[in-house]
């Protein structure tokens, strides 16, 4: 299958009591399905905090998006998981469910020194690849984290026949572009989605083949018109809506970065998607300030009016 064009990671609206509400997450991905240019769905991503998600209940979100958005376009499912087998479970779940592709994320183990162990990542997109039939989404991280992957090792991963494209989130334009060649240059159609949210006029450039942002649960509509533009050598629209995400992206990404998704829930709020921001703990809700910040943000960038 070929993932390409702007593909939101969906944020996961909770009650008061932190269970899922389904009305709210119904209504978000009507309106995310409804966008112009959206070309699929992330769910149980980082954006949905997969973290504090129990199995059941990923199970449950994606059978949520699969009976309210299924068959309009494709759903990608998240496997955040620390060991080999919990992710083949998972990819079976995510199978089962109807994904029509999986996002897996590199275990935390990583960071104790799998950059210099290739085989080791090899060894854990094999498993998964070997046991479930299903395209495969590698997630890149920045190579500082300790879990990134060096540009010869997505290669590597690009010939796995199960591994149908990379989300990107190198977060450095030099990491970008060495990985971009890297899998291009294997000759297999594995397409490169940007996840640099920060930078992504210069990735859309650059010749990435769409993105996977959890911003795009607030601009998806923004991201898409900024993907057609370039697409068109349109440079002067693009730059247009390059400068109306400026303020969005300043906003969302600015220290701590581990409030990115409170966020934007904090957006979708103010522009009227969902009723309520509760996130579940450790994450904390932003303050009264911040969502001050938030909604100037959304009126520079021409959403909130």
């Amino acid at each position: 299958m070929r993932f390409q064009g702007v593909i939101p990671a969906n944020l996961l609206p909770f009650k008061a009591d932190l269970s899922i509400d389904e009305a709210a997450y119904r209504q978000h991905l009507s309106w995310l399905t409804g966008t112009k240019g959206v070309t699929g769905i992330t769910v149980n991503g980082h954006a949905a905090e997969v973290s504090s998600l129990s199995r059941e209940e990923r199970v449950r979100a994606l059978a949520i998006a699969a009976d309210e958005v299924g068959g309009k376009v494709p759903l990608i499912a998240g496997i955040y998981a620390d060991g080999s087998q919990e992710a083949v479970e998972l990819a079976r779940d995510a199978k089962a469910g109807g994904a029509a592709g999986i996002l897996v994320c590199p275990p935390t183990l990583f960071m104790w020194g799998a950059q210099v162990k290739p085989d080791m990542v090899l060894r854990h997109f094999s498993t998964i690849a070997d046991r479930v039939d299903i395209p495969i989404i590698v997630f890149e991280y920045p190579p500082a984290s300790g879990i990134g992957y060096s540009p010869e090792t997505l290669a590597e991963l690009a010939k796995l026949p199960s591994v149908a494209a990379v989300k990107d989130w190198s977060n450095d334009i030099v990491a970008f572009e060495q990985n971009l060649r890297a899998i291009r240059q294997t000759g297999r159609p594995v397409a490169v989605l940007s996840s640099f949210t920060m930078s992504l006029f210069a990735t859309f450039i650059l010749g990435a083949d769409g993105c996977i942002s959890g911003m795009g649960s607030v601009a998806a509509d923004l991201q898409a018109e900024l993907f057609e533009a370039v697409q068109q050598r349109d440079l002067a629209r693009a730059r247009a809506v390059n400068d109306r995400l400026e303020p969005l992206v300043r906003i969302f990404y600015a220290p701590p970065f581990v409030d990115m998704h409170n966020r934007m829930k904090e957006a979708l709020v103010l522009l009227g998607r969902i009723p309520a921001a509760h996130v579940r703990p450790p994450l904390t809700p932003v303050s009264d300030e911040e969502r001050c910040c938030i909604q100037l943000a959304l009126k520079a960038s021409g959403l909130l009016r």
